[in-house]
């Protein structure tokens, strides 16, 4: 089943509302079983109405509209709708005996304005409101299925999902639509693409591959739909396992982790201790770390060494390899980690030296240029990023590498089993 979702309301067009019940309807939807092929926002205007409602219907099997139910005169929806429908109005007691109720535990005076929200179109099963006085309403037409519900998300959501899924449930023969992310990071998309393109053609035709990129990570997202959701999980499990052994080192998590809870994960599960030294990330690698819940565990703290002062005083870094080298450089970065984790007593750390930009580049050493350490009790390692001239990336980027780089020490790439 198809579904087209129209949201009515001048606030959202002009930027003064978020269209956030978008996103979470087409959600809902998704859950059901439901696909949904488009996403407008209308002003509230009957032409404009009157048009998406008819575009929609060439498009979608089911239509659901929200906003515009209110009781001032700029709400025209419900009007729109019974002219739309053909449908004369007639006083609807249920809902009038639920405004009744709401105004009264308000202590709030119900004018001839709020009465009128009783009044729906005769062509329209009406849906109970329980957090509003505006009720919803469901029109069929043409085997297609119509349903208006208020713009407010704290009346539509419990509306949607105990009225409106279930009888759309009811009343199609739903399919299901199944997702599962898979996390990757270390990989530019472009080249992800190539060395999963075997992978991707071997995909069965119920079966979608989605690429999701953002700053230092990239999002495979499967799509699979069928009549059996545990066929489909078993199916979709495999290939996530087939992918597993073709990038085994960009493979992180699954679904919504993130790369520091696995770091988490992995650190607490070892009994082992981090301690960080940055300078390009200004503390963004710590505060990433200490986002998630219980890190106090593992995590002894860290310095920011954004001059060469403080990697000298605080780290112990040598004048003589910040003369010869420069900040930026794997002598001064595997000396700040050498550095924080001796002062720290931990058992890893981490370090980051870099150009974040847009100044400070040189020909040697252009802006986005990104030196990262990870030490630990048994050695060091250290690699040189070029990440490109946008400052906020490349801090997300350096912070990200560096966390990945310590994965890969504690788990030799394989994601612990509580990721998946």
């Amino acid at each position: 089943m198809k579904a087209e979702i129209i949201n009515i309301g001048d606030e959202l067009l002009i930027g003064q509302v978020v269209n956030t019940n978008a996103s979470w309807m087409a959600a809902e939807l998704n859950k059901a079983g439901i696909k949904t092929v488009r996403i407008s926002a209308i002003a509230d205007d009957k032409e404009d109405i009157v048009q998406a409602l008819n575009q929609a219907s060439q498009r979608a099997d089911i239509i659901l509209v929200s906003g515009g139910l209110g009781p001032t005169k700029d709400d025209i929806t419900k009007k729109t709708l019974a002219e739309y429908f053909d449908s004369g109005f007639y006083f609807h007691e249920p809902t009038y005996q639920q405004i009744k109720k709401i105004f009264e535990a308000r202590k709030i005076p119900l004018t001839e304005t709020n009465r009128q929200q009783a009044e729906i179109p005769e062509k329209c099963i009406p849906l109970k409101n329980k957090n509003g006085t505006a009720p919803g309403m469901w029109f069929e037409k043409g085997g297609k299925v119509f349903v208006s519900m208020p713009g407010v998300p704290f009346e539509l959501k419990p509306m949607m999902s105990e009225q409106v899924i279930p009888k759309l449930q009811q009343k199609f023969n739903l399919g299901i639509i199944y997702h599962k992310t898979i996390m990757t990071t270390g990989i530019v998309e472009s080249v992800l693409a190539e060395k999963i393109e075997a992978w991707e053609n071997s995909l069965p035709a119920n079966i979608k591959l989605a690429y999701l990129p953002q700053p230092g990570i990239v999002r495979l997202r499967l799509s699979a739909s069928g009549k059996d959701r545990k066929k489909l999980e078993k199916e979709v499990e495999k290939y996530c396992m087939r992918l597993k052994t073709i990038i085994p080192e960009a493979v992180f998590g699954y679904d919504d982790i993130t790369l520091e809870e696995v770091v988490g994960k992995l650190l607490a599960v070892q009994n082992k201790t981090v301690s960080t030294a940055e300078s390009c990330t200004g503390g963004y690698i710590s505060h990433l770390i200490t986002s998630i819940a219980g890190s106090s565990a593992y995590f002894k703290g860290g310095v920011i060494s954004y001059s060469n002062e403080i990697k000298i005083k605080q780290l112990g870094v040598s004048p003589e390899v910040l003369e010869q080298n420069g900040a930026v450089s794997k002598e001064t970065v595997e000396a700040m980690a050498l550095g924080v984790k001796e002062r720290f007593g931990t058992t890893c750390s981490v370090a980051v030296s870099g150009i974040a930009g847009p100044t400070g580049g040189t020909p040697e050493k252009p802006v986005g240029t990104v030196w990262i350490a990870v030490a630990y009790n048994d050695g060091i390692i250290s690699e040189l990023f070029h990440f490109g001239e946008h400052r906020g990336r490349n801090i997300r980027r350096s912070a990200l590498a560096a966390l990945n780089m310590l994965r890969l020490k504690l788990s030799g790439g394989v994601p612990p089993e509580n990721c998946i």
